[in-house]
């Protein structure tokens, strides 16, 4: 019996392995895509597509280490960033489109009042000679209102997202040993929060690097002996 109840466990803990392989594996691999995808050269070409399949696959390790670890924290909040993230986007997004676009249209229509205001048509303007006297001053702080506006909405939500990710990767770190998660974590919070003066664009490759090195990292679990009971010897009663 006490065989059968080891064999079980073994064939438990060489399954948990096999997922942590799996995991670090995906997730390496989903931080490198996730590097080279937000290169400007190959987003421009990828239209992106190289660093979402990055995340998605991130995000689908973490969910098998969430699973190894016994701890969902790791994916949820993992997950719960992602989400922050693209919420921020989403928003920063439809101040682009209402707010800059449509001032954008009126300063070109201010200086060139031939053209029909059509984006479609947008090439004409090549021909152009812009009326540089007809241009409003306050449709140019609109302009300009509404991007900052923008960019603070996705930079807030970005910090979001980067104090989501510094929780579930701590406590990727903390279960299995490998600090380099949270040394990771750090490096987005703090690149996170300097976006808004550029060098934080290269403390989050960084940080992604770190990340990439650390699933790389992991190691499997090993298995602790379980403590069997002896019952103590008898000594014989004397007659």
């Amino acid at each position: 019996m006490e065989k059968l109840l080891f064999l079980k466990r073994r064939k438990k803990h060489e399954g948990k392995n096999l997922t942590l392989e799996s995991s670090k594996s995906l997730g390496g691999i989903g931080a490198i895509l996730l590097l080279i995808g937000v290169l400007p050269y190959i987003s421009e070409v990828t239209f992106g597509i190289i660093a979402i399949v990055g995340i998605i696959a991130i995000l689908v390790a973490l969910h098998g280490l969430a699973n190894v670890y016994n701890e969902k924290g790791i994916f949820n909040y993992s997950l719960y960033g992602l989400i922050a993230g693209i919420v921020g986007g989403v928003i920063a997004g439809v101040v682009v489109v209402v707010a800059v676009l449509s001032n954008l249209k009126t300063l070109l229509q201010d200086l060139y009042p031939s053209w029909n205001g059509k984006w479609t048509s947008i090439s004409s303007l090549s021909g152009m000679t812009p009326q540089t006297s007809n241009i409003n001053t306050s449709t140019i702080f609109s302009l300009i209102a509404g991007a900052l506006v923008a960019f603070v909405i996705f930079w807030i939500f970005l910090i979001i997202w980067a104090v989501l990710a510094r929780k579930s990767l701590k406590m990727l770190a903390d279960k299995s040993g490998t600090g380099l998660f949270g040394t990771a974590s750090l490096l987005l919070i703090i690149g996170a929060a300097l976006t808004i003066i550029g060098i934080g664009l290269i403390l989050l490759w960084v940080g992604v690097l770190l990340m990439a090195i650390a699933f790389f990292q992991l190691k499997p679990q090993t298995e602790q002996p379980q403590a069997t009971y002896a019952a103590p010897p008898t000594t014989p009663t004397p007659v």
